[in-house]
């Protein structure tokens, strides 16, 4: 069961280095690692190029970035992967083998905030919970799907924000996602540079409002 890694990228340069170099073990098993850039003005493509099996160009958009290079992917199972992640050395291991011991067509990591500070430990805590027991699952948080029910559900819908809630909800129709525990590590600036609680409280009104039938397009104002 090979895997396509597909990380949409823009204006990466200082954290997706360190992504790709993780991931240089699984190139060389079969696995493919793809980026594909929304039109980055800095080194991202140039860092990417030596390290990646494709470098794609795309319109600027993480839904439709992820699109494209679900398109030209070649391998049976997608892992969607931001690019300040840092994964664990058994990640592809643990796709494979929850793929194949279970009914699931599809599934997510449990995440760890890269901050120090107690308060992310709490974070992190709610937010694996209660993705697993809601099956709604966040990018941050390494999707994983087969390519085959990925393009059943038409892929990820062109929205601005909530693309990945919204492809929860499209792949819950096909089963729950398998819920891995071992942690990717993601990036906690955007907490860091506008406050713990403040981004918390952001995100939980924009996705009740969401909820509510209020249009990606106005969260997405709001989120910017």
């Amino acid at each position: 069961m090979l895997v396509s890694i597909i990380i949409p990228a823009l204006n990466e340069e200082a954290s997706i280095k360190k992504l790709l170099q993780q991931l240089q073990p699984y190139r060389k098993q079969g696995h493919e690692v793809m980026v594909v850039d929304g039109g980055s003005r800095d080194r991202t493509v140039s860092i990417s190029k030596s390290l990646a099996d494709k470098v794609i160009s795309s319109e600027a958009g993480r839904a439709v970035q992820m699109n494209k290079g679900a398109e030209q992917a070649t391998a049976e199972v997608l892992w969607f992967l931001h690019a300040d992640t840092v994964v664990p050395d058994n990640g592809i291991e643990k796709i494979q083998f929850s793929l194949n011991q279970s009914q699931a067509n599809w599934g997510r990591f449990n995440i760890r905030l890269s901050g120090s500070q107690f308060l992310f430990r709490l974070i992190e805590k709610m937010m694996n919970l209660r993705s697993c027991i809601t099956g709604i699952v966040t990018g941050d948080q390494g999707i994983f799907v087969k390519k085959t029910v990925f393009n059943e559900v038409n892929g990820f819908s062109n929205l601005p924000l909530m693309e990945d809630i919204d492809l929860s909800k499209k792949l819950k129709r096909y089963s729950s996602p398998v819920c891995v525990t071992e942690k990717l590590t993601t990036s906690s600036r955007r907490w860091e540079k506008n406050g713990i609680l403040t981004t918390v409280l952001l995100m939980w009104r924009l996705r009740f409002l969401y909820w509510l039938g209020v249009s990606a397009d106005k969260l997405a104002r709001q989120y910017k």
